[in-house]
């Protein structure tokens, strides 16, 4: 599986390509991004000038271990986004298959095939396991005593932060179990590129001897990226807030898609619909400006994130 094969949200280019118009019209809900990020304000100079320091470095870590009340005896990994970690779990793993429940985010298994490694969809005997927590797209919410224990367990909770209740982080201590955070979703800034691996030391080591700090480079993630990241994990309020915010837009949204699709799931950052066909819908909508998700495994299905404040009249219109 190569990168160009691989469907992911985004693409406004390409959409703007064929459809037309700036920009600034469009309204892009085919991600699961924040639409209202967090208000990162004025950045110290010398964040964007200096090398990131041991200093910023730890003041990130305290951030995420007190934001997601991480065991002490865990470890906490940051790298330039959670996809830079998902590329180098299969160093993890004992190089058999990988069991990846599916549909999900696609980029679990283009890892393990990137790898020469089998990702048997329905081989729960396999001795890797992934689970995207929720799911990406349906947002299924994957039970503690349906994960189980393997030999290695990767707990994809890249959208977890809008329903905090439902994390496993408190597995991340044990051996063979490692939780991925993404920051740039729940908090609206994808392109900060910052994201999280929380494991044993025991479990992390087999990267270590594959040479993680030559896998990231010794300045994984930038300078504005440790600053700005550890503000926002400070900030316990904006997050309570922004949860609050994000549900009332997602009760909001299914509203609105109620009369022309059914709903099939997602979480507070996304909506899963059931369509007549999905392909009609996403030309309908990108006709009129709106990019939507859908998928090449489902004729039916269409997914669609949140409008920012502002834009939920053009949404609206559209669907007349």
């Amino acid at each position: 599986m190569t990168g160009s094969a691989r469907d992911h949200g985004g693409g406004l280019d390409a959409a703007i390509a064929t459809y037309g118009g700036e920009r600034h019209d469009w309204l892009d809900l085919s991600t699961g991004i924040n639409p209202v990020p967090y208000p990162v304000g004025d950045i110290p100079f010398d964040a964007w000038t200096a090398l990131p320091d041991r200093k910023a470095m730890a003041r990130l870590e305290q951030a995420t271990r007190i934001f997601w009340k991480i065991p002490d005896d865990a470890e906490v990994i940051a790298a330039p986004g959670a996809s830079a970690l998902i590329a180098r779990i299969p160093h993890l793993s004992d190089g058999g298959p990988a069991h990846i429940p599916g549909p999900t985010y696609n980029e679990h298994a283009a890892a393990f095939e990137a790898h020469a490694q089998p990702c048997g969809h329905e081989d729960p005997a396999a001795q890797t396991h992934v689970y995207v927590h929720p799911n990406n797209p349906d947002g299924r919410l994957w039970e503690d005593a349906h994960i189980g224990s393997r030999s290695l367990t990767i707990i994809d909770e890249s959208f977890c932060d809008v329903t905090p209740a439902a994390s496993h982080i408190a597995r991340s201590p044990e051996v063979g179990v490692l939780i991925l955070k993404s920051f740039g979703k729940f908090w609206g800034l994808a392109g900060l590129r910052l994201g999280f691996a929380v494991a044993s030391h025991r479990t992390l080591n087999p990267l270590r001897k594959a040479g993680l700090a030559d896998l990231l480079g010794p300045w994984a993630v930038s300078g504005s990226a440790l600053e700005i990241g550890a503000r926002a994990l400070e900030d316990k309020g904006w997050a309570a807030q922004t949860r609050i915010r994000l549900a009332t837009d997602a009760a909001r949204l299914d509203a609105m898609m109620a009369p022309h699709a059914k709903i099939v799931g997602g979480t507070d950052l996304f909506r899963l619909y059931e369509v007549d066909s999905a392909a009609a819908w996403q030309e309908r909508l990108a006709r009129r400006h709106i990019w939507s998700r859908i998928f090449p495994y489902s004729k039916t299905w269409v997914r669609l994130g949140l409008p920012a404040p502002d834009r939920w009249g053009q949404l609206s219109r559209a669907l007349k």
